[in-house]
């Protein structure tokens, strides 16, 4: 498939997703986030890539929704505007493979649901963050207002959804809504670094963690454990499991196959 508004590429077994509206501050229209979903399925069928890392050209990430889906107008105008709004980026919530976001600048309104859709967050020191639909009259729409209490606390994000706050990295890692705070010059390659180390680990013992702690945080306690159960005795009887348990025996690196 042909992407006019980002670029999806390999390194190794990292899929690497890049979004390419820089003059639009890669403000998100219905086409840049059905795109944004075909890349996931795409990855999603390709077994060769184990981790995903989402980033932007140049100095922001992602300020929000391109203000020609928002504004009101006829019927048609309307279901356009339904099809980006919702929980948009359930793909990446959803995709098997963890996905990191690689966060320079702005993460703003769309740009910050977006990040909260991706499993773990690294930001620029002069990263933004912030969902400020409020101030103009609006509520955050897809996703912010369930994705960001269960990342920081309902505290936190009652105050920075009710407020319209942003804040900066520095607070962001502080309340756990980024994991890892570098030079703005080094973002992506940060990011990159972290994808590889995860590609290293055995690909489907990574997929079911994903899924053990994502599922497992929708369940009771009692169901979750159980469900984590379910998953070790299906990943017991993979070849990846007993490659695993040969490198250690033998005191080798493993050498994974996905299988």
């Amino acid at each position: 498939m042909t992407y006019r508004s980002l670029l999806l590429e390999k390194k190794g077994h990292v899929a690497c997703v890049r979004l390419r509206r820089v003059e639009q501050g890669h403000t998100l229209d219905g086409a840049t986030v059905a795109e944004l979903a075909a890349a996931a399925e795409a990855i999603s069928d390709d077994e060769d890539a184990h981790v995903v890392v989402l980033s932007s050209e140049g100095e922001t990430f992602c300020r929000g929704w391109d203000a020609s889906e928002l504004e009101a107008g006829a019927a048609p105008d309307v279901a356009r505007r339904e099809r980006i709004l919702g929980d948009s980026f359930s793909f990446l919530n959803r995709l098997s493979r963890p996905v990191i976001a690689a966060i320079s600048g702005e993460a703003l309104s769309a740009g910050l649901e977006l990040a909260l859709a991706c499993d773990i967050r690294v930001a620029g020191e002069r990263a933004r963050f912030g969902l400020p639909e409020v101030k103009l009259g609006l509520l955050p729409n897809a996703g912010g207002t369930q994705r960001l209490p269960r990342i920081v606390g309902r505290a936190k994000a009652l105050q920075m959804i009710l407020l319209g706050e942003v804040i900066d990295a520095t607070e962001a890692l502080r309340c756990g809504l980024v994991s890892q705070v570098v030079p703005d010059g080094r973002v992506d390659d940060a990011a990159l670094a972290l994808a590889e180390r995860i590609a290293a680990r055995g690909p489907l013992a990574v997929r079911y963690a994903k899924e053990a702690v994502l599922r497992g945080m929708e369940m009771p306690l009692e169901q979750a454990l159980r469900f984590e159960t379910d998953l070790t005795v299906i990943l017991q009887t993979t070849e990846d499991r007993a490659e695993g348990v040969r490198a250690f025996l033998e005191k080798r690196e493993p050498h994974f196959k996905g299988t």
